[in-house]
């Protein structure tokens, strides 16, 4: 088939709102025939390189490249790779065993498309707030890169998040989107929740973020949201509630609440009747959202993990197209 994508260099963020529709128009076209390209990738190779665990990230991927003939091939870089080194000009006589610059060009050499993951550390906002880690990989490897999820961001998964809005919004007018903190025992990236208000807002839905003080992100990915404080009131009448935890991005890395009461129940939902709930995964039950919400009817997270796989179809197949 003609592929009407414009050609990307990369694949690490929101790029346009023509963009965003073309890439959920061919997605919803691969789920509906999985097979229908199964020759365009054949005799390529991607190279899915992960720092950091994943579970749907990997196995979506994989079956995205066998579903377009490319062979995929995975390296767990943290438990089956060398230490590596990040910082030019360093002198490595200490734990770190290879350098950047040349494992990267190796893995470029290797492969025709890179799919990297690699998570940020919490702890130095700056170098975090940069992709650091993950724009090492993009400038050595020579090689088109799709982002996996980084320090900043989480593209494939916000792919399939708005295919999955597409799928469940027939009606002409912009849908309500909120995107609600929810508590967690541990201080989690910011990446999801970032990506999330890019891509809705840049596809022109309407988004409230809704939080505890303190958990403000970004402003970078948050300008033309509504910020709303009061969840009862960011709830009433929305269409799409995602939840996600994040930990503070102004205090950076930290936990500020732990408040169990902004935990998703279908008592939070009695001004929204008709709202469906999204989450990314994995999520913690009953702690992020109550069992009952998710093995409810109105959850939607088994078909946007599903939507995984032919979000990133699309995308390989996009990058395939300038080969």
């Amino acid at each position: 088939m003609v592929n009407k994508i414009q050609p990307l260099q990369h694949f690490t963020k929101f790029e346009s709102i023509d963009l965003g529709n073309e890439l959920i128009e061919q997605a919803l076209i691969y789920k509906a025939n999985p097979s229908l390209d199964k020759a365009k990738g054949a005799g390529k190779r991607i190279g899915c390189i992960f720092l950091n665990p994943s579970l749907r990230t990997r196995v979506s991927t994989q079956l995205a490249a066998l579903n377009l003939g490319m062979e995929p091939i995975v390296l767990n870089m943290d438990k089956e790779g060398w230490a590596l080194e990040m910082q030019d000009g360093a002198v490595m006589n200490r734990g770190t065993v290879e350098h950047i610059k040349d494992a990267a060009a190796v893995l470029g050499s290797y492969f025709d498309i890179l799919a990297i993951r690699a998570f940020p550390s919490l702890t130095n906002k700056e170098e975090d707030s940069s992709d650091f880690v993950f724009s090492q990989f993009v400038h050595y490897c020579g090689i088109p890169v799709i982002s996996l999820e980084s320090a900043t961001r989480h593209p494939l998964q916000s792919l399939a998040d708005q295919i999955t809005i597409r799928e469940n919004w027939p009606e002409k007018r912009k849908p309500k989107v909120v995107l609600t903190w929810g508590p967690h025992i541990k201080a989690i990236p910011h990446a999801v929740a970032n990506s999330f208000a890019e891509w809705t807002l840049g596809m022109d839905h309407e988004l409230t973020i809704t939080h505890p003080v303190g958990y403000e992100l970004d402003e970078a990915f948050t300008k033309g949201a509504t910020i709303e404080y009061n969840q009862s009131k960011a709830l009433e009448e929305a269409d799409f509630v995602y939840v996600k935890n994040w930990s503070s991005f102004n205090d950076y890395g930290k936990i500020i609440s732990t408040d169990a009461s902004w935990m998703l129940t279908e008592d939070h939902l009695t001004q929204a009747k008709n709202a469906k709930v999204m989450h990314c995964l994995p999520v913690r039950r009953n702690l992020e959202l109550s069992d009952e919400i998710l093995d409810g009817s109105r959850s939607l997270v088994q078909q946007q993990a599903n939507n995984r796989i032919y979000a990133a179809q699309a995308v390989i197949s996009q990058l395939l197209g300038q080969f």
